[in-house]
């Protein structure tokens, strides 16, 4: 197959069409990569998992936070402008948000809003309004806003609204006391009992065991001379991890895998079947948590009882809810970054060539200097999660009032040309690279360090072991998936001749 074409959006901040700028319900995202023969899934981390807009009972294909594809039926998507629109031509026009074209390409879109409507109201496909932030210095403010709430209670909309938001199935199963959904102090009180898991020495010590998942998973399509990334690689990956961290036993992590594929298919399972997943997460939890309590291990889940028993005050719920946020976003982001990452180095040869020079020659620098710009140039986390205004505020020139929800677009901030040069260019040298793609103040990614381990060991080992690598299909045959807050490929079908085993030292250590 042809190498990718150059990006789309490539040159700058150059105009979108025009159309309304929501749309309602369309196309299902189609089947996640559940262990069952799905052929797509999500992937995130705990400063940006999927806030998925959808009614975790809708019907299949009836998903409010999904984006129209192509040959959707008459009538699902009335607000969609029609592929191949002209674009626009004038600064009032705004550009059309949430319509396929957009999923696949929304940078032309978003940098229509930086130059004219940087703070900018609109409809999300739900029905749900709410202010998308889109310059650097502005997202930067509202991320570190004390006055943008991340507590749902905050929201004025209605009733029906709030039920929007947030990750499906969580109100139901009692798993709303995480790290997404409170301030400080509570927020400051959970966050430090968790964050022992992640400092640079635990993460370094998992290296090795990142390593094995990472080989182990590659030995089972090597031979095959063909893969989709995304099922057989990207999503796995994350998910044994994370379940490693927490400690859940290895005859159970299959479950989780399902469990997890069935949450992240947002609208393309059976009725109902978002919830059920959760509930059977929780239910499961709640069992590990009791019988860790009789029988410690070295895990998270076992640290996080040990400091409630010592008067940290941990509730069972919040215990509960931490371990699910951890489990759901600690593999969300990392499968994007891979799909993601491995994609845009197929789609630009020359920078990957220049990855497997340094590579082959031991060296570390490029490679952690190029996933910094790889979460940077197409990010797997589109916008950060919910924040709603505690009182009236000014943000970019706009006036938000009380109770409104603001989304921060990380992907539209870190293509800002006022604060990186040449945005549209993927540079894997790239230096001062302070993008958004982790987030910023007191929420910034808890995962963060794991996730940039995981994306490491992975690029690199595909790129060692599979030197060949190539697109398996048209680029314009991908489809991207629906939903509102994270960024990512259904599938990645890729082919490569004969690959070597794994070699001791194939990851240079960049922690």
């Amino acid at each position: 197959m042809n190498d990718c074409p150059a990006h789309p959006s490539a040159g700058g901040d150059s105009p979108a069409r025009p159309a309304a700028d929501a749309t309602s319900a369309g196309g299902s995202p189609g089947p996640a990569p559940d262990g069952t023969g799905g052929t797509g899934g999500t992937g995130g981390s705990a400063s940006g998992h999927r806030a998925a807009e959808a009614d975790p009972e809708a019907a299949p294909g009836t998903d409010p936070g999904a984006v129209t594809e192509p040959g959707a039926a008459p009538g699902t998507d009335p607000g969609a402008a029609e592929p191949g629109a002209a674009p626009a031509g004038e600064a009032g026009a705004a550009p059309a948000l949430f319509t396929w074209e957009f999923a696949t390409d929304p940078y032309p879109a978003y940098a229509w809003l930086r130059a004219h409507s940087p703070v900018h109201r609109t409809t999300l496909p739900s029905g749900v309004e709410a202010w998308l932030v889109t310059r650097y210095e502005d997202a930067r403010q509202a991320l570190a806003d004390a006055r943008l709430s991340k507590d749902p209670a905050h929201h004025a909309g209605p009733s029906d609204a709030k039920g929007k938001t947030g990750i499906p199935g969580e109100r139901k199963a009692e798993l709303t006391t995480h790290l997404l959904n409170i301030d400080p102090p509570d927020h400051t009180r959970l966050r430090r009992l968790v964050s022992k898991a992640f400092t640079p020495r635990r993460v370094a010590a998992f290296a090795p065991r990142v390593q094995e998942l990472t080989d182990r998973l590659i030995d089972g399509f090597a031979d095959r001379g063909q893969a989709d990334l995304i099922h057989d690689f990207a999503f796995p990956l994350p998910i044994y991890a994370i379940c490693d961290l927490l400690g859940v036993p290895e005859e159970d992590q299959d479950d989780f895998r399902d469990w997890a594929g069935m949450m992240i298919r947002h609208g393309g399972g059976p009725r109902g079947g978002v919830a059920r997943s959760v509930k059977k997460m929780r239910g499961y939890l709640a069992e590990l948590i009791h019988r860790k309590r009789e029988n410690p291990g070295d895990d998270l889940i076992s640290d996080l009882i040990r400091a409630s028993d010592h008067g940290e005050h941990l509730t069972e719920n919040e215990a509960a809810a931490m371990a699910f946020i951890l489990l759901f976003a600690g593999f969300e982001t990392t499968v994007n970054l891979i799909g993601n990452g491995v994609y845009a180095l197929l789609c630009h040869p020359e920078q990957r060539e220049r990855l497997q020079r340094s590579l082959a020659a031991g060296e570390s620098g490029l490679l952690a200097t190029g996933i910094e710009e790889l979460l940077r140039y197409d990010g797997p986390v589109e916008l950060a999660t919910w924040r709603y205004a505690t009182v009236p505020l000014t943000l970019g020139g706009e006036e938000i009032g009380a109770g409104d929800p603001v989304l921060v677009v990380l992907a539209a901030a870190d293509r800002d040309p006022e604060r990186f040069p040449d945005p549209d260019r993927l540079d894997l040298a790239r230096s001062d690279n302070q993008h958004l793609g982790y987030g910023h103040g007191i929420h910034y990614c808890l995962g963060a360090p794991l996730a940039r381990l995981e994306g490491q060991t992975a690029l690199a080992t595909l790129l060692g072991r599979l030197p060949d690598l190539r697109l398996a299909v048209e680029p314009g045959e991908l489809r991207r998936r629906g939903g509102l807050i994270m960024r990512g490929l259904r599938t990645l079908p890729v082919e490569f001749g004969p690959g070597r085993p794994p070699a001791e030292g194939d990851t240079p250590s960049t922690l």
